[in-house]
């Protein structure tokens, strides 16, 4: 989050509440990777609260070091890869399922990108007045494609779901995004993961709607066994 460590902290613990609460409602192995993405986010936010009270001090010169990698492992390496693989698990049709591995496969590469990023070039965070900024020392030139590629990965899939309710996530997500380019251009990475963040309660919705179609199917299952 960008605006205070309290104010990431208690994102955190509001994330782990509608994680928790997700998670609960999981009616199939399959919903888990969708269902605790909330929860995901809790750590992320945690960890951004921790960069807020480590970056003032450098006594704590360590914990900001590591704080800064899992920050970013999340927001570069996890997501374009969590999201789609998420989203895959949930879908039942073959022609959007084939859609879905495309979009999963787009985010394999951002991924392996990030990681190799992460562990070869110089990354540091700073505090420039509310916000977190990230400097990263990525190559200019294969940044700016892989950041279409991340915007396909983590917001395309939605769009391509069977599921009723799925377009909130992808609208919430692209909406942040588009917001965070206009309003917070140098703090990109950090703000939008707190916008991100906010498509949470989506999600449960989401799952909500997936357990009602689940308890549907198998109460017709019951009653045309019964009949048979």
């Amino acid at each position: 989050m960008c605006f205070s460590a309290s104010a990431s902290f208690t994102a955190g613990i509001v994330l782990s509440a509608i994680g928790v609460a997700s998670i609960k409602k999981v009616q199939h192995p399959s919903q888990i990777l969708f269902a605790s993405i909330p929860l995901i986010f809790a750590v992320q936010q945690i960890a951004e609260g921790f960069l807020w009270i480590t970056l003032p001090n450098p006594a704590y010169a360590l914990m900001q070091h590591v704080m800064t990698y899992v920050f970013l492992f999340f927001a570069q390496f996890f997501w374009p890869l969590w999201v789609p693989i998420a989203i895959l698990m949930l879908e039942k049709e073959s022609k959007r399922k084939n859609i879905q591995k495309i979009l999963v496969g787009i985010g394999m590469l951002v991924s392996f990108y990030f990681a190799y990023s992460l562990l070869s070039y110089h990354i540091q965070a700073n505090l420039v007045g509310y916000h977190v900024t990230y400097k990263v020392d990525y190559p200019n030139k294969i940044g700016k494609y892989i950041g279409i590629f991340y915007i396909l990965a983590t917001v395309a899939p939605p769009f391509f779901s069977h599921i009723k309710r799925m377009w909130m996530f992808g609208t919430t997500i692209l909406i942040s995004y588009i917001i965070t380019v206009i309003f917070y251009e140098h703090y990109i990475i950090s703000v939008w993961c707190f916008f991100s963040s906010i498509i949470s309660i989506s999600i449960l919705l989401i799952i909500l709607e997936i357990r009602e179609t689940y308890q549907v199917s198998r109460i017709k299952y019951k009653v045309s066994s019964t009949k048979d």
